[in-house]
């Protein structure tokens, strides 16, 4: 790492010092700037970076209520410099929620802006330093391939055709813009198995009261997740000897009939509402064909090869893990 741990001298690290200074034990600390921290994913890897013994500078669009935050304004491409200076690391996981509303040309509007701006922000402030953080982490997602079907997909897989798979392409080109000298990892994370939010929070009402079920066929892949991987890969690649694209996905395959039954089966109840394929289309349109009536059957190469190991290996152990937080 190219920064002492114990140079803390810049005031936008002014924080670092007093009583929310690390341990002194803790000399293999980094500093890291997150953009997108509120988020689900965002909110779990704050805290398990800062249970690391790191420090976390969150960048938020408010007035900040406290030196741990940071103001910034994506939408007009604004970002203090300075703020940078002094991280090892920037973590980019901002963008407005996929799932959140229907595709309407001005939802798609915020979806393309809220991701390539945020990023373009982001490279833009990391190259006018004169010694930029080493590492930008930038979120992509499992979109990026389109629909591939039962074929198994590892990171060298071309990109998909469809609106996500164009905006992920976009997304890791506007990443890529980041100084040379900055290593750039591209994470392309599945579907995050969560207790609450995700892509889980409307079908896990649904199955707990026992009325879920699989969503068109049932026999397209997921790539799912559960939120402690994805946080802890996250972490891993802050270190790891690895850039550019890193599918983030359990290593067990597992399409939506088997991802439903598991999580059925650990909240104890039936799975047996199926929502056929033309009606999700028909409430839904383009949104359910890409997101719910697609599928991935990525494999994690990249983090497997490079020694991270799973928290949750299986879809059951994600499962439980899942019900268990409930």
């Amino acid at each position: 790492m190219k920064k002492s741990s114990n140079d803390h001298s810049h005031d936008a690290w002014g924080w670092w010092g007093g009583a929310n200074r690390a341990p002194a034990v803790i000399l293999w600390n980094m500093r890291i700037v997150i953009a997108g921290a509120s988020g689900l994913i965002g909110t779990d890897l704050t805290a398990t970076l800062r249970s690391q013994g790191h420090s976390v500078m969150a960048l938020v669009r408010r007035e900040p209520s406290g030196p741990h935050e940071a103001r910034w304004d994506p939408a007009s491409l604004s970002l203090d410099p300075s703020i940078l200076e002094g991280a090892d690391a920037v973590i980019n996981l901002s963008g407005a929620g996929i799932g959140d509303r229907l595709w309407t040309k001005k939802r798609v509007d915020v979806l393309v802006g809220s991701r390539l701006k945020a990023t373009r922000t982001l490279t833009q402030a990391m190259a006018s330093l004169s010694t930029p953080p080493s590492v930008f982490l930038s979120q992509s997602a499992s979109g990026y391939y389109g629909d591939t079907g039962s074929t198994i997909i590892t990171e060298d897989h071309a990109a998909g055709t469809g609106f996500l798979a164009d905006l992920c392409v976009e997304w890791e080109e506007t990443a890529h813009l980041a100084p040379a000298g900055v290593r750039v990892v591209t994470p392309r994370t599945g579907i995050v198995l969560s207790p609450k939010g995700g892509a889980l929070g409307k079908l896990l009402p649904l199955l707990r009261l026992g009325v879920g079920g699989p969503l068109g066929s049932g026999r397209q892949f997921w790539p799912w997740i559960s939120l402690p991987d994805v946080s802890g890969a996250l972490s891993f690649l802050l270190t790891a000897d690895v850039e550019g694209p890193v599918n983030l996905a359990g290593p067990q395959s597992a399409d939506v009939n088997t991802l439903t039954s598991a999580l059925a089966t650990a909240l104890h109840r039936p799975a047996f509402l199926k929502v056929p394929g033309p009606i999700l289309k028909l409430v839904m349109g383009k949104m359910a064909q890409e997101m719910l009536l697609s599928g991935q059957r990525m494999e994690p190469a990249v983090l497997t090869r490079s020694g991270y190991t799973f928290e949750h290996p299986t879809v059951d152990s994600a499962a439980a893990w899942v019900a268990d937080s409930l």
